[in-house]
């Protein structure tokens, strides 16, 4: 499958093994009360128990539109203790914040199923991979030239991505591999639905490739040019507000100490409203009873429809069942300044959780 790069992956396998190994070293050190692993049993247990029945968005949300996330980053390295849970809603995004809060266990709720086997299809290519480079070249089906290799920049990396033309062969070939990772190798009883899901989603990736950006799979939404939306290039290729370059794909650390954890099963996707009965008060149970505490809650901007729909006390409410203290912050998206190409840049902050959720309703 990737003949051209045989060579190269020969001469850094010993590099990318050692370096997740000690990933996976200071994971279970840093574990304490949280698992140090969930069997697939118990991965597939605990998503179904945590989630709620699936609602619905209005848009599919297969990548971020926030090209200002990492900006936060640089004070999240300063206040935030690894090594406890993280939270957060989405896709991709979750992977950059969970890369720099280094948590022992990360739970990504999102009121859409379509999320979780977005979640579930890079689970299946964090595992398939070994570096970066395989990693996307599998996500976007493309085959990569030679010459790069884990020690690559994410420029470099996606420089070559840009130019490598879609392999139909290599998307039907990846696209068995990820179902048999996820069926055969993990066995979990994935419905028709899911099935088709993850197949749907992955299609994007493969149709779009690394220009795929947060409008792509909306064929009813028309072009408007003064409505920036970053590509999947623009994201992992920008940087935090010191420039420096902080995604999940920046560096092979980064990468390997998210792939650590999704080949441990402690990133748990989860199907659940903010302000709905279950998932949010679940998860605060599941980590209470593990005497976990939260180190980020990524909320994005949700906060302004559970306003708009009248329900962000419930969500208060939810979200104060958490165990959280003094180091622990809600990470949220909010509108701010002009991009240059256009439309209006989300920007980011961080808030202290416990201050935020003080006086938040807690009974029953």
């Amino acid at each position: 499958m990737f003949t051209g790069r045989r060579r190269v992956l020969v001469r850094h396998a010993a590099l990318a093994a050692a370096a997740v190994a000690a990933v996976c070293a200071t994971v279970l050190t840093a574990a304490g009360a949280l698992p140090a692993r969930l069997s697939d049993q118990e991965f597939w247990a605990l998503v179904g128990r945590l989630s709620e029945p699936g609602g619905s968005f209005r848009s599919e949300n297969l990548l971020s539109n926030e090209m200002r996330l990492q900006y936060v980053i640089p004070e999240l390295t300063r206040t935030v203790p690894h090594g406890r849970a993280y939270l957060g809603v989405g896709p991709e995004q979750n992977f950059t914040y969970i890369a720099v809060v280094q948590p022992s266990m990360a739970f990504i709720v999102d009121i859409r199923r379509g999320n979780l086997q977005l979640q579930l299809m890079y689970k299946a290519l964090f595992e398939l991979s070994a570096d970066r480079v395989e990693f996307v070249s599998r996500l976007f089906s493309r085959k990569m030239p030679d010459g790069l290799s884990p020690t690559s920049s994410v420029m470099e990396i996606f420089d070559a991505l840009m130019v490598a033309e879609p392999d139909a062969a290599l998307y039907e070939r990846n696209l068995k591999a990820i179902q048999t990772q996820l069926s055969g190798r993990h066995g979990f009883p994935l419905s028709a639905d899911d099935v088709s899901g993850i197949e749907h989603v992955y299609h994007f990736f493969y149709a779009f490739g690394p220009a795929i950006n947060y409008s792509s799979s909306d064929a009813d939404s028309p072009a408007n040019p003064g409505n920036y939306r970053p590509s999947y290039a623009d994201l992992m290729t920008a940087t935090d507000s010191t420039s420096h370059a902080r995604s999940y794909l920046a560096s092979e650390d980064a990468f390997a100490f998210v792939k650590a954890l999704e080949t441990r099963n402690l990133i748990v996707p989860v199907v659940g409203d903010f302000a709905g009965p279950r998932a949010l008060r679940a998860v605060g149970a599941y980590l209470k009873a593990q005497s976990a505490v939260v180190s980020a809650f990524y909320v994005s901007n949700v906060e302004q429809y559970l306003r708009a729909e009248r329900v962000w006390g419930t969500f208060c409410g939810n979200a104060a069942r958490l165990p959280v203290d003094d180091g622990s912050v809600f990470i949220r998206a909010g509108r701010g300044g002009r991009v240059a190409r256009g439309g209006t840049a989300l920007t980011h902050e961080l808030s202290p959780m416990v201050v935020e959720l003080d006086g938040c309703d807690r009974r029953p």
